[in-house]
C-alpha cells in the first residue's frame, strides 16, 4: 500500500494538500483513504462535512478518518495504563487525575500512527494519505523508536528480571510502591514492537513517502529546512516540497507586488535548499479551500505536472556520515564544474556553492557548533569536513 505523510508548520495548508492529494488519486480510480493523525483534527473543515473514527467515504474511492485514541488505547496502552494509574494513585493522587496522568504527553499522534499499520496489514486501500501533525510533533513520534530502542533492548529486561525477584517482598511492604507485573512488561513489549512497524512501514522508501508542506515565508522554509535534514537522519524518505499559497505573477496593487517580490527570493532559498528534490506549486487561491470543488482545484493546481501518488524522488540530497573525530557533509553532484568550491558555516546553517550548484542546508543541532574545516571531491561525491576546532 502506497503511504505519503503530509507534514508542516501549523497554518501552512497541510490538510488541504492532504485532501486534494486523496481526492485526487481517487478520481484517477484509486481507493485511497486520508487519515488525520493531528489531535487538531482539520479535515471535517476541509471537506466540510463531519468526520468521525471510522473511515467515511467522502466521494467514489475515497475515504477519510480522524482517529479516536479510545480504542487503539485499549488495544495497545489499557495494561500499562492500568499500572500506571495504580502508581499515581499510591502517590497520592485521586483516581481521575492519575487517569489523566497515566496518558503521557503526544499519545494521539502516537495512536494514530499506530493505525497506519492496522490499515497497512488490512490492506483494504491502494493508498494511505495521512495528515500529520506540525513538523515539530511529528518528528519526535518518527524518532521514537530509535529513542526507544537502546532502553527496551538493553535496561528493559534487567527491570523485568529485577521487579520479578522484588515484586514478592514489595508486595508485603506497604512503603514501597507497586510493582508492575509481568504482564504490564509484555504489554510495553508488545506496544514497542508495533511502533517499530510502524517505523518499518514509513522507511520503506518505495512505498512510503513524506511530503513537506511550506509557504514561501522565512521562518516557515527555516522549520521545513530543519525538518527534512531530521527526516534525512532518521532515515524517511522525502519526495516532494509542495509550496502552497504563492500569489500569481499578475498581481498590480503595490501592496500585493511587494509580497511577491519577497515570494520570489523566499523561493530560491527553498530550490537552494531542497533540490533535486521536486518543488510543486500551488497559487493562493480566491476563496477558502475546503469542499470537494475546491479540494480539486488545489489538487490541479499541485499536480498539474505530477502523479500524485508517484514516488516522485529518491535518495537524499546529502548524508552525514562520521569520520574520526568530526563529520561529513556529502552532497551527490555528478557533472558539476570541480574548479572552485565556497564554503561558509554559521550557527546551524551550511552554505555550499559550487560553480552555479548552490546548497543552503541545516544541521543537527548536535553539529552546529562544529566547524567548517574544508571540502574536497571524491569522484563525484563532494566532501564537507566538520570538526572541532
Amino acid at each position: 500500500m502506497r503511504t505519503i505523510l503530509y507534514t508542516g508548520k501549523g497554518g501552512v495548508g497541510k490538510t488541504s494538500v492532504a485532501a486534494a492529494t486523496a481526492l485526487k488519486a481517487a478520481r484517477e480510480g484509486k481507493r485511497v483513504l486520508v487519515m488525520s493523525t493531528d489531535p487538531a483534527h482539520s479535515l471535517a473543515d476541509a471537506f466540510d462535512t463531519e468526520i468521525g473514527p471510522d473511515p467515511k467515504q467522502m466521494a467514489t474511492g475515497l475515504w477519510a478518518q480522524e482517529m479516536d485514541h479510545t480504542a487503539m488505547m485499549e488495544e495497545s496502552w489499557s495494561e500499562i495504563q492500568r499500572y500506571m494509574t495504580t502508581l499515581y494513585e499510591w502517590q497520592g493522587a485521586d483516581s481521575l487525575t492519575a487517569e489523566e496522568l497515566a496518558m503521557l504527553p503526544g499519545m494521539d499522534e502516537l495512536f494514530g500512527l499506530l493505525m497506519v499499520r492496522r490499515h497497512n496489514n488490512e490492506g483494504r486501500y491502494d493508498a494511505l494519505i495521512l495528515d500529520a501533525a506540525p513538523t515539530g510533533e511529528t518528528l519526535k513520534l518518527l524518532s521514537l523508536p530509535d529513542h526507544m530502542s537502546w532502553y527496551v533492548e538493553k535496561i528493559f529486561p534487567i527491570q523485568r528480571r529485577a521487579a520479578k525477584l522484588v515484586r514478592p517482598f514489595a508486595n508485603r511492604a506497604r512503603s514501597l510502591p507497586p510493582l508492575p507485573e509481568d504482564s504490564v512488561f509484555a504489554a510495553g513489549q508488545r506496544f514497542y514492537e508495533a511502533i517499530a512497524s510502524v517505523e518499518e512501514i514509513l522507511t520503506d522508501r518505495e512505498n512510503a513517502s513524506v511530503r513537506l508542506v511550506l509557504n514561501a515565508e522565512k521562518m516557515v522554509i527555516a522549520e521545513a529546512r530543519r525538518a527534512y535534514t531530521y527526516l534525512n537522519l532518521y532515515d524517511y524518505g522525502v519526495d516532494a516540497v509542495v509550496v502552497n499559497r504563492l500569489l500569481p505573477e499578475t498581481v498590480s496593487d503595490p501592496y500585493f507586488t511587494r509580497w511577491r517580490e519577497a515570494q520570489v527570493r523566499h523561493m530560491q532559498t527553498i530550490e537552494e535548499s531542497f533540490a533535486p528534490i521536486p518543488i510543486l506549486t500551488a497559487r493562493l487561491f480566491d476563496r477558502e479551500m475546503f469542499g470537494l470543488e475546491a479540494l480539486g482545484a488545489l489538487a490541479d493546481d499541485v499536480f498539474e505536472e505530477a502523479e500524485p501518488l508517484g514516488v516522485l524522488f529518491r535518495g537524499a540530497t546529502h548524508d552525514i556520515v562520521r569520520n574520526g573525530d568530526g563529520y561529513d557533509v556529502v552532497f551527490h553532484l555528478p557533472l558539476v564544474e570541480k574548479r572552485s568550491v565556497d564554503l561558509s558555516k554559521k550557527g546551524a546553517e551550511l552554505l555550499v556553492k559550487v560553480g552555479n550548484y548552490r546548497r543552503n542546508i541545516m544541521l543537527p543541532d548536535a553539529l552546529a557548533r562544529l566547524s567548517a574545516a574544508g571540502a574536497g571531491f571524491e569522484g563525484d561525491l563532494l566532501k564537507v569536513r566538520l570538526k572541532n576546532e
